[in-house]
């Protein structure tokens, strides 16, 4: 573990895993499209069902790539890990990006089914605090010039906001919404059919693949950004006592 933590055999490691992370990224989104495009309509919503290939996977990612910071957060106040605050810097975008996917989709969804494209209900309010505390993060990495300062301030944020992930997962439990409650990931099964289901699952974890890529190559974009920047204020150092040195 201490030698993961090196940011140059990371970079080394990223370099060799890429290709092969993009390859098998592309090969799921291959064969989970067109499962998803000729998956049956379903009986009540009919064709208008298979928004949630992309609503159910957005979702899933928005949750767990704050866990992702989550743990990273930890990782920088605790642990002290040398690539804790860079890989939770690089997660917020992802991850705001994601559950953005998450809201727009799942309105598209609910204006044929509700009525309506928005409804205060406990589970997209809450997914929408979600959205909101990314946007607040990269804000914060944003207006905090000292990466250190930065990583703690965004460290501490991440951890308070984490209370949100246990509200959204049991909102449809706790009270009384008009979101469907967990029909995939239950005590008795799930209770989609196998031909919604397999789909469904593909393209779940294509977009894992998907996050999973983008979020290494955005950790290694942040070390070589740093690395770049740490050199430019060496070099200016340099060039300002060599101009006073010089008579």
């Amino acid at each position: 573990m201490p030698n993961l933590a090196n940011p140059t055999l990371f970079l080394a490691v990223a370099r060799r895993l890429l290709p092969w992370l993009w390859a098998l990224t592309l090969l799921l989104f291959a064969v989970g499209l067109p499962m998803s495009f000729n998956a049956p309509p379903d009986y009540q919503q009919g064709e208008t069902v298979k928004i949630m290939y992309l609503h159910v996977p957005a979702a899933w990612l928005a949750s767990f790539i704050y866990g992702v910071m989550t743990l990273a957060a930890l990782g920088t106040l605790v642990w002290r890990h040398p690539l804790a605050d860079a890989a939770q810097k690089a997660a917020a975008p992802l991850g705001a990006g994601f559950t953005f996917i998450c809201l727009v989709t799942g309105s598209l969804w609910g204006k044929p089914m509700w009525g309506t494209y928005w409804v205060w209900d406990a589970r997209l309010t809450s997914v929408l605090v979600l959205f909101i505390l990314y946007l607040g993060l990269i804000a914060l990495w944003r207006s905090i010039e000292e990466p250190g300062r930065a990583a703690r301030a965004a460290a501490i944020l991440t951890l308070v906001g984490a209370v949100d992930l246990p509200i959204i997962k049991f909102s449809v439990d706790w009270w009384n919404t008009l979101h469907q409650p967990a029909s995939v990931f239950r005590m008795g099964g799930p209770t989609i059919a196998p031909s919604l289901l397999w789909p469904l699952l593909v393209m779940a974890i294509a977009f894992t693949m998907l996050f999973l890529t983008l979020h290494v190559m955005a950790i290694r974009n942040e070390i070589l950004r740093r690395r770049l920047a740490r050199l430019t204020m060496i070099a200016a150092a340099e060039g300002d006592a060599l101009a006073m040195s010089t008579p």
